[in-house]
C-alpha cells in the first residue's frame, strides 16, 4: 500500500519511518527540494495546489494524509472524489481558522477562554469590554509556534497590534493565567474505534514547545478524553488528533486542535507501546489500533535552531535522538530527543542533564 503525504517536513519523515516496518510505501508532495522527508519517499516537488501533482498523488496512492494545516484545502477538495483523504477536510477547515475552531468548541460545549471576532480597528478598541485586560490578538490563519499574535496589555498597545496584524482577519481572546498547558493525543480508526495517549504536560519557550512530559494517570485525563471524543465523533474523524488545553484552577479550557500527528506526542516513539505515527497510519488504513500505554516514564525535548553535539546526547542513558536533517536556523525545529526512565525521579534527573547540553 502507498500513502501520500501533503508536506515533507519532520512529521512526514516520522510517519514514513513508522510505516517502513509495516511494508508501506510513501509519496510526499512538497515544494522544497531539500524537504527533510524527501530522501525517504518518492518526492513530488511542486506547490501544494498544483493540479497535476495532486492528480498524480491521487492516482498513485491508496490514501492521502497531510502533516500540517497550511496546505491547499481547495486542492484537496478536488481530490475527494478520486481517493480517500484522512483526516477529514472538515477538520482541516475548522482548525486552520481560529475563529471557526473556537466556535466549534463552543457548539460542542468544550470550554474556552472568552473570544470575539476582530474585523476592524474599532472592534479592537471595543475588545476590552468583553475580554478584559490583558488580551491576545491573533491572526485567524497561518499562526503557529507563537507567530501571528500580540499581547495587548494597555490601550497604548492597540495601535501597534493593529499595525502589525491589521489587514488580516483577527480573533481576540482573553489572556488566561493558566497553571499549566497540557495536550491529549487521540486517534480514531475508520471503523470508529478510538484510543487515547496519556496527557502530555507542555512547557513552551518563545512560543515554541520546549519540553513535553508524559503524565499517566493524570487527574485531568478523563475530562481531556471526553473533549477529544466529542471532536472525533462530531467530525467523523479518522487519524490522530491533538487537542491543546490550559488548566486553570482545576478546569480545562481548549486552546486549539491540530488534525494531524503533533509535536507534543513525539515522546510516543520510544515512550509508548505504539507511537502516534504508527497509529495514525493504522487508523487511515483501517487497521487495528495499537496499544497507547506508556513504557516507563517518558518526555520529549525539542531542539530549536541549533542541534547539540550528537556524541554528547548519546552519552546520556535513556536518551533517544532524532535529528531531522534540516539546516540549522533560529526558531526552527531541527530535532528532538525522547528521554525515558523507570521512575519519575530518574526521568527528571536525565532531563536535567540533557537540557544542560543545549545551547
Amino acid at each position: 500500500m502507498r500513502v501520500g503525504i501533503i508536506g515533507g517536513g519532520q512529521l512526514a519523515r516520522m510517519l514514513i519511518l513508522a510505516g517502513y516496518p509495516l511494508g508501506l510505501d510513501f509519496t510526499v508532495l512538497d515544494p522544497a527540494r531539500d524537504a527533510c522527508a524527501a530522501s525517504l519517499a518518492d518526492h513530488i516537488c511542486a506547490p501544494y495546489d498544483d493540479r497535476d501533482a495532486l492528480a498524480r498523488m491521487a492516482e498513485d496512492c491508496d490514501v492521502i494524509t497531510y502533516e500540517f494545516e497550511n496546505v491547499s484545502l481547495e486542492g484537496l477538495e478536488r481530490l475527494q472524489q478520486r481517493t480517500r483523504i484522512h483526516p477529514p477536510l472538515q477538520a482541516l477547515a475548522e482548525s486552520r481558522d481560529r475563529l471557526r475552531e473556537k466556535n466549534l468548541f463552543r457548539r460542542l460545549d468544550i470550554p474556552t477562554a472568552k473570544f470575539i471576532a476582530i474585523d476592524s480597528e474599532s472592534d479592537l478598541r471595543e475588545a476590552p469590554k468583553t475580554l478584559g485586560w490583558p488580551f491576545l490578538v491573533k491572526t485567524r490563519r497561518f499562526g503557529y509556534d507563537g507567530k501571528g499574535q500580540f499581547l495587548v496589555r494597555t490601550a497604548a498597545d492597540m495601535e501597534r497590534a493593529w499595525r502589525e496584524l491589521g489587514g488580516n482577519p483577527l480573533i481576540g481572546e482573553s489572556f488566561i493565567p493558566f497553571q499549566r498547558e497540557v495536550s491529549i493525543i487521540a486517534v480514531r480508526r475508520r471503523n470508529g474505534d478510538m484510543a487515547f495517549y496519556p496527557l502530555s504536560e507542555n512547557v513552551h519557550r518563545d512560543g515554541i514547545l520546549h519540553v513535553a512530559r508524559c503524565r499517566p494517570r493524570d487527574s485531568q485525563t478523563a475530562r481531556a478524553e471526553d473533549y477529544a471524543c466529542r471532536l472525533l465523533e462530531h467530525l467523523d474523524y479518522v487519524g490522530v488528533l491533538a487537542l491543546e488545553l490550559f488548566e486553570v484552577h482545576g478546569r480545562l479550557l481548549a486552546n486549539e486542535m491540530a488534525p494531524r500527528v503533533h509535536n507534543s506526542g513525539h515522546w510516543t516513539i520510544e515512550g509508548s507501546e505504539i507511537s502516534q505515527f504508527e497509529n495514525h497510519l493504522r487508523a487511515i488504513l483501517d487497521l487495528p489500533l495499537g496499544d497507547t500505554e506508556p513504557v516507563g516514564h517518558a518526555a520529549m525535548v525539542n531542539f530549536i535552531g541549533v542541534l547539540p553535539t550528537l556524541a554528547d546526547v548519546l552519552e546520556q542513558p535513556g536518551v533517544h535522538c532524532h535529528f531531522y536533517g534540516k539546516v540549522e536556523r533560529p526558531g526552527r525545529k531541527v530535532g528532538h530527543a525522547t528521554v525515558r526512565a523507570s521512575s519519575a525521579t530518574a526521568l527528571e534527573a536525565r532531563l536535567h542533564h540533557l537540557l544542560a547540553l543545549l545551547p
